[in-house]
């Protein structure tokens, strides 16, 4: 008698990404349905995934977190595995969340490890492996991510587990699509730096630049990941920067008004 395990719906968030879609969702061709939940893209982003799924869903862009758990609202399974567009899963994760579904799950939610790709190489240090940030294979009763603008976090009841095989993430496909990705998401930490009621301290525009670029390339050894991981490590002190800059004008607006 063939046993029977639970299904798996996959989710992905998309905006603009028409570079990554075909890739990301091909990946996922072993999920039990594809939900993908864009926020009015105006390039090809929803096109190609039509491609792939019928359950196309189009939401307002009113922070990563809520997205998200707007996202999980249309799963029509328990367990879930997010994926973001510039994601990749692999045949190894695929056959190993196979295997824990199969077996009886030993978790209510899984931290995946990830294998980041940056100017052509994988990024071993900088903080960027195995680079877990939020359970990406979870039990949607048990998991939920809190409302934050970006970077957002999760609240999990239950017990927490880890994969042990990683996914693929090509985050910057240039050096100009950093700066691309660095001008949204700085503007919205600035935001929720706000929203938080934090204080800019001039300060901050030369310490924590100085603290990124040290932490990276020194404490978590970039210096070993060759060029790609010095150029990276700038590039992360320089997001840092400009980050801090806008908090400071919104800050600034916000008092002369």
């Amino acid at each position: 008698m063939t046993s029977v395990h639970p299904k798996v719906s996959a989710v992905v968030i998309a905006y603009n990404d028409e570079a990554n879609m075909r890739l990301c969702l091909e990946s996922l061709y072993w999920a039990d349905e594809i939900i993908v939940v864009d926020s009015y893209s105006t390039d090809l982003t929803t096109s190609i995934s039509q491609e792939y799924t019928d359950k196309v869903y189009q939401h307002e862009f009113h922070g990563f977190g809520r997205l998200r758990n707007e996202a999980m609202a249309h799963a029509s399974y328990d367990w879930i595995f997010s994926l973001d567009t510039d994601e990749r899963a692999t045949t190894e994760v695929r056959d190993e969340i196979r295997k824990k579904l199969e077996n009886g799950p030993d978790a209510h939610a899984y931290f995946v490890p990830r294998w980041n790709y940056f100017l052509g190489r994988w990024i071993k240090h900088c903080g960027w492996y195995p680079d877990y940030r939020q359970p990406q294979f979870f039990h949607k009763a048990h998991m939920r991510y809190t409302d934050d603008l970006v970077h957002e976090s999760f609240d999990v009841t239950g017990s927490v587990g880890f994969l042990e095989n990683s996914i693929q993430q090509y985050p910057f496909r240039n050096i100009d699509h950093y700066f691309l990705k660095m001008d949204r998401y700085s503007s919205l930490m600035a935001e929720e730096m706000c929203k938080r009621r934090r204080r800019f301290h001039c300060h901050q525009l030369l310490t924590h630049p100085l603290f990124t670029f040290f932490k990276m390339y020194i404490m978590r050894r970039g210096f070993l990941d060759g060029k790609p991981g010095l150029v990276l490590s700038g590039l992360y002190a320089y997001y840092t920067f400009i980050k801090y800059a806008k908090f400071w004008e919104l800050e600034k607006q916000k008092d002369f008004y």
